[in-house]
């Protein structure tokens, strides 16, 4: 038998606005009394910020919620912040419009690394129960104009309880929005909605009506006259203080340490998500003046080094190059029909099977390969590695980290590095069995870094303002083959530099000087191999 009620348009709303506070803002509510703890000073702020957030969402819903779009308005709201709730609350992440963003572009095996029990319950309970029960309520018909105007009437005294609300304790909420403006980042749904609608703004943006190229002007250097060979592994969720290489007290370097590597352990990401960095690291632009929408206007790196002459490849491993290799040759190695070393999933060193015979097909040119690995991307560390890999024990074999020790966190992932470790070390192998025909470097960048449970917060994907360290400092590498050390590079300037900031910002320009092009928009003094030290 179905269950029908009577209920008017307005009481839906202030019902689902009052269950979405209640029941969907934990990681809001924890985040909050951390910083404003339940005590005699503090009770009355706290009382009126519950009403003060669920008059705000009165407010947000009514506008959406109108004659026949206030059913599947308010189910797709329930659903969609039910996710954003288990998100919140599992891992501390926020949903801003660069983890939307990650969220479109998550290929289906990532999807699948997220799934859990306790998701499917946050769906259950939190989305599909109740919209069982908005589908089922009976609204009252009325006309359009009555219903516009009651919708109005909800606002207009919503609005009024947060004017005296916001008058009233005016102190506390100069506080709150002035210098904790970070917890409205957690409040659901009204921040994901805000975050979807810079999403979307962001497709509309006034661009050029053309696809600007630039360094028309760049050519190799009269000078060059050995073809080189460059292997850029391109990292993922990799953070520098997890690094041997760097002084972490666990061996995650053991192979790396016994080649001649440099390791720079203070350099900084372009963003918190693969969407953003991987576009940002092959840009002309820097962080500060960086967007998706400029970006996918213009050329990249790869494009400068395609019409040079230089024969560029993209393997991945991961969900996609992100826009960066679509004007270069591409190939995906997440299936077996390509990737020869496949377990439970591909594995990163498959990317190397092949890629003799790659470097044999180009008779003549220089070679410049990206390796885009699948790394250390969370939260199934467990899966990143093959059993063989596992030294650091003992391990969070769930994708459900809140359930792990920090120091289980920590092992798992530790061991995803140790595999990147052997990883690289067979890319410097197979660097040096090259020697006699090239000039041979290889450099490794991680996309950002990871939260593993420090202060309560897991993955990646914070607004930069507020990342923690552990999610923007990445490591980066250097290793250099026979023919390089011969000449042109001053190598004990790059030893002085490893402890020197660099950023993301620096491989547009470091990638140009390594490959020895000549073009007007390098910049030697991002270069970080040509990089003076002013120490």
């Amino acid at each position: 038998m179905k269950l029908e009620y009577k209920i008017s348009q307005t009481q839906l709303v202030v019902i689902v606005s009052l269950f979405l506070v209640v029941f969907g803002n934990f990681a809001f509510v924890k985040n909050v009394l951390a910083v404003y703890p339940v005590d005699l000073g503090n009770i009355a702020f706290l009382l009126s910020l519950v009403i003060l957030f669920a008059s705000f969402n009165i407010v947000l819903l009514s506008l959406f919620c109108i004659k026949k779009f206030a059913k599947p308005f308010l189910i797709v709201l329930l659903l969609v912040s039910s996710q954003a709730a288990y998100f919140m609350d599992s891992y501390n992440i926020i949903v801003s419009d660069e983890m939307i963003d990650n969220i479109f572009k998550t290929d289906t095996n990532e999807a699948m690394d997220l799934v859990s029990i306790k998701q499917v319950l946050y769906l259950a309970l939190l989305g599909v129960l109740p919209s069982v029960l908005v589908y089922n309520a009976k609204v009252d018909d009325m006309a359009l104009t009555r219903a516009v105007f009651c919708n109005i009437i909800l606002i207009v005294k919503a609005l009024l309880v947060c004017a005296v609300l916001l008058f009233s304790l005016s102190d506390f909420y100069a506080s709150f929005f002035r210098e904790h403006r970070t917890l409205r980042f957690y409040a659901n749904p009204t921040y994901y909605i805000y975050s979807i609608g810079k999403y979307v703004k962001g497709f509309f943006k006034p661009d050029s009506e053309y696809f600007r190229e630039i360094a028309q002007d760049a050519k190799s250097s009269p000078s060059d006259s050995e073809r080189k060979l460059v292997i850029f592994v391109l990292g993922e969720t990799a953070r520098a203080d997890h690094f041997s290489l760097n002084g972490y007290h666990k061996k995650t370097n053991p192979l790396l340490e016994q080649e001649n590597v440099y390791s720079f352990d203070k350099v900084s990401s372009c963003g918190t998500s693969t969407a953003h960095s991987v576009p940002c690291m092959f840009s002309i632009y820097g962080r500060s003046d960086f967007n998706k929408s400029k970006a996918n206007q213009t050329e990249n790196v790869l494009d400068i080094l395609q019409r040079t002459g230089v024969n560029v490849i993209w393997l991945d491993n991961n969900s996609s190059s992100k826009g960066v290799a679509d004007r270069v040759t591409y190939q995906s190695y997440k299936s077996k029909d390509l990737n020869p070393v496949c377990d439970t999933e591909c594995r990163d060193e498959g990317m190397l099977a092949n890629l003799q015979s790659y470097i044999d097909t180009y008779a003549s040119g220089d070679v410049f390969i990206v390796l885009h690995q699948m790394g250390n991307h969370g939260p199934a560390y467990y899966k990143r590695y093959p059993k063989s890999f596992e030294k650091f024990v003992p391990i969070c074999a769930t994708n459900q980290l809140e359930q792990c020790t920090q120091e289980e966190i920590s092992n798992t992932y530790d061991n995803a590095l140790l595999y990147t470790d052997y990883f690289l070390a067979q890319a410097i192998g197979l660097l040096k069995n090259n020697d006699e025909q090239f000039r041979t470097a290889l450099l490794y960048v991680s996309d950002h870094g990871e939260s593993l449970g420090e202060n309560n917060l897991y993955l990646h994907g914070l607004p930069y303002m507020v990342a923690p360290e552990a999610q923007t400092n990445v490591p980066m590498i250097m290793w250099f083959g026979e023919a390089y050390k011969q000449g042109g590079i001053d190598f004990s300037q790059i030893r002085d530099s490893v402890n020197q900031p660099f950023s993301h910002d620096n491989l547009f320009h470091t990638i140009l000087g390594l490959m020895e092009i000549q073009t007007s928009v390098y910049d030697s003094d991002m270069d970080i191999i040509s990089h003076k030290n002013n120490e």
